[in-house]
Parts: structure tokens; sequence; C-alpha cells
């Protein structure tokens, strides 16, 4: 079984890649660097590997960079 990570620690590797909040609907938070956008849910205790997969897709990230 894949490790699952919580919003709030993808949230805080994307804010250490200068990832900046630029948006909230519901319950989704928007982050972009220059012309890279991803968006993550907010406020989750683990989230979905696809999910998780699907926003390190957004920006070009790897899984070593959560580690």
């Amino acid at each position: 079984m894949p490790k699952l990570y919580s919003s709030r620690h993808i949230i805080a590797v994307l804010h250490s890649h200068g990832f900046v909040e630029v948006d909230q609907t519901g319950s989704h938070k928007k982050f972009r660097l220059e012309s890279l956008t991803a968006i993550v849910p907010a406020a989750k205790r683990e989230i979905p590997y696809g999910t998780f997969m699907s926003v390190l897709r957004q920006p070009g990230l790897r899984k070593q960079d959560f580690e």
C-alpha cells in the first residue's frame, strides 16, 4: 500500500517549492508558480493515492519531493 499524505503536508511541500496560494473554491485550494498550477483538496487527513498522483502531475513534481 502506498503512503498517503495529508493535504497539510502537500501544501507545505508546494510552499517550499515556491508555490503561492492564489484562490480557494469550496474545499479546494489553488496554488501557482509562474505558469504552473496545482489544485489541492484542503483540510483532509489523507489524500487518496489517485488524487495525490493528479496533484503531482499538475505542476510536474515527483514523489521524492514529498518524502
